[in-house]
């Protein structure tokens, strides 16, 4: 098969849904956790739903999906009916928050968190099932901080993994103190020592938003790197995903120019770790917003990026994005333009690729939706535009590169070309519901760039 087959149609906003939660589908996934177990995918997310404030209500305890192909979701049901007990004392929250689910040997680990909106009264928590559809049964508390307790740290956003050594860790924090890790004990699910752990990432919360939050932290055998992805900014207007990399699980972690995560004294600190996306409009249909609070699946050696965005048109309504994870030769992810649509692995002939083009440029200084720039791609290897020595080429296999010199493309210097190396394939065009060729790489300066084919030169 050449193409992609047309996904299954995924309402946007349409308030006869948001009664019956059987209709959601994606809708109303925020924070959501990836987990596979034999032949189904299961998303646990924080049990938020839309109301038109900012701020979402919560109806119980984790919203729990499941799909056959990452496309088409089916509602479970929740993980539990309201916040366990111990939680509840300790916060008085009313929902949970960022759930990650884990199986070790015969018995699965779902680990949640919730506080008190804005302050450091935080809780995380873990419970065990013999399914990933429960019943769940809670074991209580890992870790909690407090308001005006010593610690910087703040006990929510789990994320648990296995070393390549077979050693278990959480990483957890957010906005307060930053991101840390800390090793668990394999028999309970617990930490090992009482202490809040390494710290991995921290940003400085009087510049910009200084948010930094949601860590997930995947390990990739053939660059021998663990990757460490977290959220910047603010969660209803410019949220957007970074990645840096380390050799040890517990840092420290460095972006594509080598600069360390827990840098809080840079000059430009919105140039720390590479950008992976942000909010986005092309040219046909509404625009994404705040895209983040990632997880990652690794599925027979191929990495899936999954996260919420919101609707351009009505950012209160939240949705379930799942996107394909490209790597370059030097061993860093790139993200798809599109959804996931289940099209085929293939190579892409150079014959398929001049035409009409459309460009996003994820600059890391970018507070609003980046509008797409068109730039059309011809056969001769040439690029349209004012500037001389602009071309394209495929350099092997699915990697082509690109020669640009716009500085919107964020060469630095106007005029100046600079290159961009990256993955082309096939995909589903969304917004024009018809298959197309897209692109992501990044370019030398480590800045995020995707393309969309909009119209094949023969078309």
């Amino acid at each position: 098969m050449k193409h992609p087959r047309k996904p299954p149609e995924q309402r946007l906003f349409d308030p006869r849904t948001f009664e019956d939660e059987t209709t959601w589908k994606t809708l109303n996934t925020h924070d959501p956790g990836i987990f596979k177990d034999e032949d189904c995918y299961y998303s646990f997310s924080t049990d938020a739903m839309y109301r038109e404030e900012e701020r979402p209500p919560f109806r119980g305890g984790v919203q729990v999906r499941r799909s056959k192909d990452l496309i088409d979701w089916e509602w479970i049901g929740h993980a539990f009916d309201g916040v366990p007990k111990q939680a509840k004392e300790w916060t008085g929250a009313d929902g949970l928050w960022a759930p990650d689910v884990i199986k070790i040997n015969d018995t699965y680990l779902l680990y949640y968190c919730t506080s008190r909106f804005g302050t450091r009264q935080s809780f995380i928590g873990v419970a065990s099932a013999l399914s990933p559809e429960g019943p769940w049964t809670d074991l209580g508390e890992v870790i909690k901080t407090a308001e005006g307790d010593d610690l910087e740290v703040n006990a929510i956003d789990p994320n648990v993994l296995f070393d390549k050594d077979g050693r278990l860790w959480m990483a957890y924090g957010s906005f307060f103190g930053g991101i840390y890790i800390l090793e668990l004990d394999q028999q309970t699910g617990k930490p090992l020592a009482g202490e809040t752990g390494t710290l991995l990432a921290r940003r400085d919360r009087n510049v910009r938003d200084g948010a930094i939050e949601g860590p997930y932290i995947v390990y990739h055998p053939q660059f021998d790197y663990y990757y460490l992805f977290v959220s910047y900014d603010s969660l209803f207007t410019n949220y957007n995903v970074r990645v840096a990399r380390s050799r040890t699980i517990t840092g420290p972690y460095t972006d594509y120019l080598g600069q360390s995560m827990t840098d809080t004294q840079h000059a430009e600190p919105s140039r720390i770790g590479v950008k992976l996306m942000g909010g986005y409009r092309f040219s046909s249909g509404a625009g994404w917003l705040a895209p983040g609070h990632n997880s990652v699946l690794q599925d027979n050696g191929v990495y899936y990026m999954v996260h919420h965005a919101r609707e351009e048109m009505k950012k209160s309504c939240f949705h379930l994005h799942v996107r394909e994870i490209s790597w370059t030769e030097e061993g860093w992810p790139l993200v798809s333009p599109e959804r996931y649509a289940g099209e085929p692995l293939r190579i892409v002939s150079p014959s398929e690729i001049p035409g009409d083009w459309e460009w996003i440029v994820h600059d890391p200084d970018a507070d609003a939706i980046v509008d797409a720039i068109p730039l059309s791609l011809f056969l001769d290897g040439s690029i349209s535009g004012p500037k001389e020595g602009q071309s394209w080429r495929v350099a092997d296999q699915e990697m082509m590169e690109l020669r640009l010199s716009d500085h919107r493309f964020g060469g630095g210097e106007s005029g100046k070309l600079w290159s961009c190396r990256g993955s082309i394939k096939p995909a589903w065009d969304w917004e024009n519901e018809r298959a197309a060729l897209v692109f992501t790489g990044l370019t030398e300066n480590g800045i995020s760039l995707w393309g969309k084919q909009i119209r094949n030169l023969e078309a």
